[in-house]
């Protein structure tokens, strides 16, 4: 008979009731408007993101995925072109790239942070390169500074993957405003989540802007004036109603999870797994708090053993899934990356966790070793 769950990997419905009041009066003032796509709430919440990330300009979508698209024809990425990202990353950053008809080029990661390698992606820079995606994999950003310093100098795009990041810092940076775009999901269980899918892509750049309101609304920026082929991929004034109310409490929330991942990292002190790290001067937010383990799949198994849920997250890497086997890849073309695989781990991380439950983990890990 299965164990039963006593902590989650994750807990939406707890965050929920703490914001009930919030969201029904949030969705109340939505329908009582009766304007649902295009409206007054999702404008509101572009301006609200804007002001947190930083830049000047957001675009709500209606995904993530749908964002890292945009934002790659918004760049002007297309077939023949090639784009820089990880492989180990969700398959929609590289979707996306193929979803406009380029090839995407994959670059080892840091061993570190797990983020992408600058120096890899030198090495995989060619005359037909137009773009690096970097993935901001789990809430620390990536090392920045340099990848941006190579776009400059080989004249490349830089759309960052905010996926995990929402609120992270690169040296007082936020993430969403270090490249020439940034592409969020709001989906539900990201640090700061929708109750369905949701995206949104940020940029200074008045041109991108004016590109990426065009495709995500049918490539107009007047009503019935079609520009250019575009996309019916906006984001609904009820998800950007509830996004605005979660906007207020994000910093609440991602207080939460760094609270819970320095206790994680002090009760883990002495056992044989790595916990993460920050480095670069960057805030982690920690989406996810991403252990390597020994022995990972039978501490796993213990784990639902004694009521704890966990994940593996992104447990095959992009290039060595079906869909990307045409272009020939094999285990071990990405060492760093490969020598991860069967050592990560995500434990339970978010906001509404207790001092009891983080305890219980961190003591069935160190049971699980002993």
């Amino acid at each position: 008979m299965p164990v039963e769950i006593s902590i989650p990997f994750e807990n939406l419905t707890v965050q929920y009731g703490l914001l009930r009041e919030e969201i029904h009066a949030a969705l109340d003032d939505v329908a009582l408007g009766g304007k649902f796509t295009m409206g007054p709430f999702l404008q509101r919440f572009e301006q609200e993101f804007a002001a947190y990330t930083e830049t000047r300009y957001c675009v709500g979508i209606s995904s993530g995925t749908a964002a890292l698209h945009l934002a790659l024809l918004a760049c002007g990425i297309g077939p023949g072109d090639e784009v820089i990202t990880v492989p180990n990353t969700y398959i929609a950053t590289v979707f996306a790239i193929s979803y406009t008809g380029a090839t995407p080029v994959f670059a080892d990661v840091d061993p570190l942070t797990y983020n992408i390698d600058p120096r890899q992606v030198e090495a995989k820079i060619t005359p037909r390169t137009k773009a690096i995606l970097p993935v901001h994999l789990y809430g620390h950003c990536v090392e920045m500074d340099e990848l941006l310093a190579l776009a400059r100098r080989y004249h490349l795009r830089v759309i960052e993957d905010d996926a995990h990041a929402h609120g992270a810092t690169y040296h007082g940076r936020k993430a969403g405003s270090l490249g020439d775009i940034g592409c969020f999901s709001f989906y539900p269980t990201k640090v700061m989540g929708a109750y369905g899918d949701g995206g949104a892509a940020t940029t200074n750049d008045p041109e991108l802007y004016e590109k990426l309101r065009m495709l995500r609304y049918m490539g107009q920026r007047v009503k019935y004036v079609h520009e250019v082929v575009g996309y019916q991929q906006r984001l609904c004034d009820l998800q950007a109603a509830i996004l605005s109310v979660k906007l207020r409490h994000i910093e609440e929330h991602i207080a939460g999870r760094i609270h819970w991942a320095h206790r994680y990292n002090q009760l883990l002190q002495g056992t044989p797994v790595i916990t993460p790290v920050e480095v670069g001067g960057a805030r982690h937010v920690y989406y996810m708090y991403t252990i390597r383990a020994p022995r990972r799949d039978d501490l796993q198994a213990y784990l639902r053993e004694q009521g704890i849920g966990s994940m593996v997250v992104y447990p095959g890497p992009v290039p060595y899934q079906p869909a990307y086997q045409p272009m020939g890849f094999k285990p071990g073309d990405f060492p760093v990356t490969d020598a991860h695989l069967k050592e990560i781990l995500c434990l339970p991380m978010f906001p509404e966790l207790t001092e009891e439950q983080v305890q219980k983990v961190c003591a069935a890990i160190r049971a699980f070793y002993q």
